[in-house]
């Protein structure tokens, strides 16, 4: 036995102090990388090749926060399978400037870009390449270094310009050899142009895509100055009026507005009817006298009114001193929101978007047409480009020509849901106008707290009043249920809560089990006709309990609604959980700062714990978000021999310019291999190498103001429960009562893929690990190779999803409907 494994042995049995589990863990070494555990990968690894394919990456138009990451990811992923790599540096102006410009790529150009904002390689407007005379000089400089695989991120206008080239490409290189600048041989050889865009704009203002590159940064930073103006301006009762960007497109005032619970908000999709300005001086006042001490008001630059008249952010201040008194002040975020790290939505959709492109870059066929990577609900799409751009005009279009309704449906289903959202929130319509309803709805939160369960409860409250029903809270979870804490609330109760982290109305881990009689007899006493439970596992185990109960017990036979929010993400039947984005932020800017600590100190590895329970959803997307070098997770068994090859694989990157390293691990991804066995180990054998630290990122993971995706997804699903339940109000209420024991009337809403789907939640009995507390199969394990590729391991990975050229459809109303943000 060598030193090594020596060393290994000596290090296992004083950590884990087992014999046994000494012997067994020795019996299980296997061989590390992905292809030996898959032979089978091999023709998988095969199709993929890009040897003798050189790919080019650049930005174009506006910067935004995660075209790096973008940018990385296609740069690696394409080095990975064997491509050669170039970057083109100030985007088309680059390209028709050639020389230094357009320079081939390495793995490590591209280290410590994933937390910078804008973009590394630049980007400048080309008025040259809107000439054919620049194309030409674009198409030569091109060829003479053999590439034929172009990807674009930027705009509508860049995409546009992107296809235009392609296709004019074989027409350019017949110019070129009548010049005499290529030879015949060249311009057969690079006889098709493949183009692949990603769009990145902090406008979301692209169709085909729910969201760009950048949006959810800008999100952050809008949200960032709005929480921080709202202490001060609490402080002195003041209404503050903040102009965001967005010229010819809303999303970011619209969705920032909800975000926040601004009292108004003027964005050029919706111009407010003639006499708006006194709609909106009522509205202050109401908020004013029912409390509150502030009042927001949120400005897109391109706003306007019915007859096209600009609605500046000055013109709005002095209407609310003019009319109403108070003290106001302006705030212009400006390029604030084109600024500071991307957020961790931003660097995972970019990565996934990156590595898409390449995919579809090395499947395209001379005929295969111009394709953009998309978002939909949660999954990858791509769509032919120009369609997407002509829907994209056709906004445009839409809203020269003031027909607005058609520019919002245009816009697609993300932005049409937002503005139908806020509408609900926003504006409390008079006792007189609202339906009437003798049902009394109650809304408690479940389980650990998560930021967003806030909004999620405001949500329901003002959905339901404007529905017409009569909110209760119940306070502290099914604990305070059957003490009897249950308070009917009214609008003005939840006011400011969107911004609010942790759980306002108390939360427990108890579950109603054991305590059914007593909960029944609080339904009795209050009259409660429907139930909305937020939390995580145990909201749905609750569920389950109340929905067995409805046996014994008639009380139990109502609408039950569950709405999952944890920040482990480890709920069965949604993708997605409230409070899983705010804690992935949290972890990713802790490990930005760790990683930056060792720029210093170098040839330093850092050890990190992250929450999630068996769940390793933080892990995995932190570690992507992060450019982890690993990250262990329960889902994915490892042993020691995959401890040993990682340490090797840290130490031969030591050798070259990227000297520090990170790795993951989830709290309970194996109870052998604990954190400070892992930490142990690493620093043995990295001795002489490396050094090691640790870090156990504790609750401050489920601290902190909810993040703008939180309470937007908060806001929207919460909403769209409500009405759900008002549904299933009608349908069963019988003979004077509200009786129902149909298994569709207990269920859970979650996104699925491209759509919000209520399920039954006895059918997703067969889909859970209940001692694991799990779903039995979790979609962002597809999601784990990518980190590892782009970390430069050798692995398999599933492009099952991948490959199929869809098409842009038009929005349709439907239930199902999803959206992210």
């Amino acid at each position: 036995m060598g030193q090594r494994d020596a060393h290994i042995d000596a290090l296992i049995k004083a950590t884990i102090g087992c014999a046994l589990c000494h012997h067994l863990i020795r019996s299980r070494w296997r061989m590390s990388t992905e292809m030996e555990k898959h032979p089978d990968n091999r023709k998988f690894f095969e199709s993929l090749c890009g040897a003798g394919k050189a790919i080019a990456v650049l930005t174009s138009g506006g910067d935004a926060q995660g075209m790096n990451a973008a940018v990385r990811a296609v740069i690696r992923m394409g080095i990975y399978v064997g491509a050669k790599v170039y970057f083109i540096h100030e985007g088309y102006q680059g390209m028709v400037d050639g020389g230094e410009n357009i320079k081939e790529a390495k793995w490590e150009s591209v280290s410590s870009v994933l937390q910078m904002g804008g973009t590394v390689i630049g980007s400048a407007r080309c008025s040259e390449f809107r000439t054919r005379e620049g194309r030409l000089k674009a198409a030569l400089h091109l060829v003479q270094r053999g590439i034929t695989n172009l990807c674009v991120i930027g705009g509508d206008g860049s995409l546009t310009g992107a296809n235009l080239f392609r296709e004019e490409w074989s027409g350019l290189l017949e110019e070129l050899v009548q010049q005499g600048e290529i030879e015949e041989e060249a311009a057969s050889t690079y006889s098709a142009l493949h183009i692949v865009g990603m769009v990145g704009s902090i406008d979301n203002d692209f169709c085909g895509t729910d969201m760009t590159i950048g949006t959810d940064s800008a999100l952050h930073r809008i949200i960032e100055v709005v929480d921080a103006i709202m202490t001060t301006a609490q402080s002195h009762q003041r209404t503050f009026v903040l102009e965001v960007m967005g010229r010819h497109c809303g999303y970011l005032a619209l969705v920032s507005a909800l975000a926040c619970g601004a009292d108004w908000v003027l964005i050029p999709e919706m111009p407010p009817d003639d006499g708006w300005e006194e709609k909106m001086c009522r509205k202050l006042s109401e908020t004013r006298s029912r409390g509150s001490r502030l009042n927001i008001i949120i400005v897109a630059e391109g706003a306007t009114d019915k007859h096209g008249t600009t609605i500046t952010s000055d013109y709005v201040k002095d209407l609310v001193v003019r009319c109403m008194g108070f003290d106001t002040r302006v705030t212009i975020l400006g390029h604030v929101q084109r600024g500071g790290t991307p957020s961790a939505f931003d660097r995972i959709l970019a990565s996934r978007m990156g590595v898409e492109a390449v995919l579809a870059l090395l499947g395209a066929s001379p005929s295969t047409e111009a394709c953009v990577v998309s978002l939909c609900g949660n999954q990858a799409v791509r769509l032919p480009l120009m369609e997407c751009v002509q829907m994209t005009q056709e906004v445009q279009k839409a809203m020269d020509e003031r027909k607005f309704e058609e520019a919002v449906k245009l816009r697609g289903r993300s932005f049409e849901n937002n503005l139908k959202t806020y509408k609900l929130l926003a504006h409390r319509k008079p006792e007189s106008q609202l339906p009437h309803s003798s049902f009394n709805v109650a809304v408690l939160n479940v389980g650990a707290p998560a930021a967003g369960m806030n909004a999620a409860v405001r949500s329901a409250v003002r959905v339901g009043i404007s529905e017409g029903h009569k909110m209760f809270a119940v306070y502290d979870g099914f604990e305070g249920f059957y003490n009897g804490q249950i308070k009917a609330v009214k609008w003005a109760d939840v006011g400011g809560w969107t911004g609010q982290g942790g759980s306002l109305l108390g939360t427990k881990r108890t579950l109603p089990g054991k305590h059914l009689d007593k909960i029944a007899e609080q339904m009795r006493k209050h009259n409660i006709n429907a139930l909305l439970v937020i939390g995580g596992f145990e909201a749905l185990e609750s569920l389950l309990q109340l929905h067995e109960a409805r046996l014994h017990f008639e009380e139990f036979c109502v609408p039950l609604c569950m709405l999952p929010a944890t920040i482990s993400n480890n709920v069965p039947g949604t993708d997605l959980t409230i409070g899983a984005d705010t804690a992935l932020n949290a972890i990713v800017e802790t490990c930005d700062r760790i990683k930056q600590s060792a720029s210093g100190t170098k040839r330093r590895v850092f050890i990190i714990e992250t929450m999630g329970g068996f769940c390793g959803y933080l892990a995995s997307m932190a570690g992507l978000a992060s450019g982890a070098d690993a990250a262990y997770v329960y889902e994915e068994p490892f042993d020691i021999r995959d401890l040993q090859s990682n340490v090797e694989h840290l130490t031969e990157k030591m050798k070259t310019s990227i000297q520090r390293g990170l790795v993951l691990r989830n709290e309970n991804s194996n109870k052998n291999y604990t954190t400070d066995f892992i930490y142990q180990l690493y620093t043995e054998e990295g001795k002489g190498v490396f050094d090691c630290r640790k870090n156990v990122l504790g609750h401050m993971q489920q601290g902190g103001a909810p993040s703008p995706f939180d309470r937007n997804f908060g806001t929207k699903i919460s909403a769209k429960a409500m009405q759900w339940i008002s549904r299933k109000l009608k349908e069963s209420y019988r003979q004077g009562r509200v009786f129902t024991s149909a298994e569709d009337t207990a269920c859970l809403l979650g996104m699925r893929r491209r759509a919000l789907v209520f399920q039954p939640v006895v059918q997703l009995k067969d889909d859970t690990d209940f001692v694991h507390r799990i779903p039995k199969e979790q979609w962002w394990l597809k999601l784990r190779p990518l980190m590892k590729i782009l970390a430069k391991y050798k692995t398999s990975y599933d492009i099952s999803d991948s490959g199929q050229l869809e098409h842009v459809v038009r929005n349709q109303s439907k239930e199902s409907e999803a959206s992210t943000i």
